[in-house]
């Protein structure tokens, strides 16, 4: 019997929602040993809930492609994330290394008269063009991000004149700095979360149930505060998790009030 069957349904999908925030995170961090979940049973007592609501919880996740249920088994882990630093200026093959080997695939790598809000951003004048390269890119196979990057022509150009397979194997931000030169000093970053167009679910390719993706808008300027390049990545939200450490407001102590 469902103990909260006297309750409204909406009460019950928030509460399974919030055991699935809960297990997603734990699936995410691989705190379940031989990747299975504890049984319904043991997830009723631990979240006090019924089981009509652990249920819904892990149906959540199944349909997130986190899970799935197998007969004689229980419900065992089948997706993997992976932490990505929001705060550094690293790159994916730099971070994920040691989960295996990061791969682009080159769609394009060009010069191009880029769209006029990218020259502004960017700082270029009429007529100028710039570098455009789009990756796919991918950890042992499994395709994460699909970025779309524009870079001042001095800083363009001799990537462009590597071999494919630099491309390929290397980060940008490694190749802006050892092949053209450039220092890096920071970057501006906003994510969103946008619908995801069947062109790029196809490109990614995510499950069928997965109706948005992360969007990445990163700015990245040289040493000299001068921009570098800007780029436009697409992330799957079921494959990559963005993490930052974050501090309180400079100067603001027990007891003391945000300054107004």
């Amino acid at each position: 019997m469902d103990t909260e069957a006297d309750e409204a349904g909406s009460l019950r999908a928030d509460r399974a929602r919030r055991v699935a925030n809960v297990l997603r995170r734990q699936v995410l961090d691989g705190a379940f040993g031989g990747g299975v979940l504890p049984d319904e049973r043991a997830l009723v007592a631990e979240f006090s809930v019924s089981r009509n609501t652990v249920r819904e919880a892990l149906a959540l996740l199944r349909d997130e492609g986190l899970v799935e249920r197998r007969r004689g088994v229980g419900t065992v882990v089948v997706g993997r994330a992976y932490a990505h630093p929001l705060g550094e200026l690293a790159g994916l093959a730099e971070v994920l290394h040691h989960h295996g080997s990061v791969v682009n695939q080159v769609r394009e790598a060009r010069l191009v008269r880029p769209p006029r809000a990218v020259a502004r951003r960017l700082g270029l004048g009429e007529g100028e063009q710039a570098v455009h390269l789009e990756r796919l890119r991918s950890l042992d196979g499994v395709p994460l991000s699909l970025d779309s990057t524009y870079l001042l022509p001095w800083i363009g150009k001799p990537l462009l004149a590597l071999e494919r397979e630099a491309l390929e194997h290397r980060d940008v931000f490694d190749l802006i700095e050892t092949v053209a030169g450039a220092p890096l000093g920071g970057a501006e970053v906003s994510v969103q979360a946008v619908t995801a167009d069947a062109a790029t679910r196809a490109v990614l390719r995510m499950p069928e149930s997965a109706g948005a993706v992360l969007t990445v808008e990163r700015l990245t300027s040289l040493a000299d505060g001068r921009p570098a390049d800007l780029e436009f990545i697409h992330l799957r939200g079921d494959r990559l998790v963005l993490r930052a450490r974050v501090a309180a407001p400079w100067g603001r102590g027990p007891g003391q009030e945000r300054a107004r």
